[in-house]
């Protein structure tokens, strides 16, 4: 069962460790990559749509990123706790 981490808010702004992920809907085509190099951190709901999942803080910031990197269409931000871009810069 896929269970989005914030139901409010399934496609974020959420905080995965002490980082903010978003994913912007209207940029979002459904591809999957994130899913592909993140599986715990996301997933796709039935508009084909990512979501960010509630078993996100079980995936490495790093895959995370690697996730919103391979995104072909850059639906995908994260910023640290301070409110710096991480991706995209």
């Amino acid at each position: 069962m896929t269970i989005p981490k914030d139901a409010s808010f399934p496609s974020g702004p959420v905080k995965v460790g002490k980082y903010t992920v978003t994913i912007d809907r209207d940029l979002c085509i459904g591809a999957a990559t994130c899913l592909a190099l993140a599986v715990k951190a996301f997933n796709l709901d039935s508009l084909n749509k990512a979501i960010i999942l509630n078993t996100a803080e079980e995936e490495t910031i790093e895959a995370i990123i690697d996730a919103a990197k391979g995104c072909p269409t850059t639906a995908i931000s994260i910023t640290d706790e301070n409110g710096q871009k991480v991706y995209p810069r």
